[in-house]
């Protein structure tokens, strides 16, 4: 399951990480978000060790929402070599999902 990270963690856990990775900005009351997060668990296994995979709660990490203009849940992106280098919004299944990261990295 996705460790969740926190404004104050997020440089060195994301920005700086040495492998690419997916943050799930997520809701606790979002049902879309409940939904994916199987899938999730799913892709952090078939690509473990050359993706992280991290979540951010909207409701409380308020910065990093701004920061990168999260307007709704869940909104998936991912980071590679410090920088956000993709976007998918809504919900996804699996092959939705590999198709986006092995387009990406």
């Amino acid at each position: 399951m996705a460790e969740r990270v926190y404004t104050d963690d997020f440089a060195s856990k994301v920005l700086e990480s040495e492998v690419p990775t997916i943050v799930d900005f997520y809701s606790d009351s979002c049902i879309t978000c409940k939904k994916l997060a199987p899938t999730l668990c799913d892709i952090e296994e078939e690509y473990e060790g050359k993706l992280n995979v991290f979540k951010v709660n909207t409701n409380y990490d308020t910065k990093l929402v701004e920061d990168y203009e999260i307007k709704s849940n869940p909104t998936l992106i991912l980071f590679k070599d410090g920088k956000a280098i993709g976007k998918q919004i809504g919900p996804r299944d699996y092959e939705d999902l590999v198709d986006w990261i092995d387009d990406l990295i």
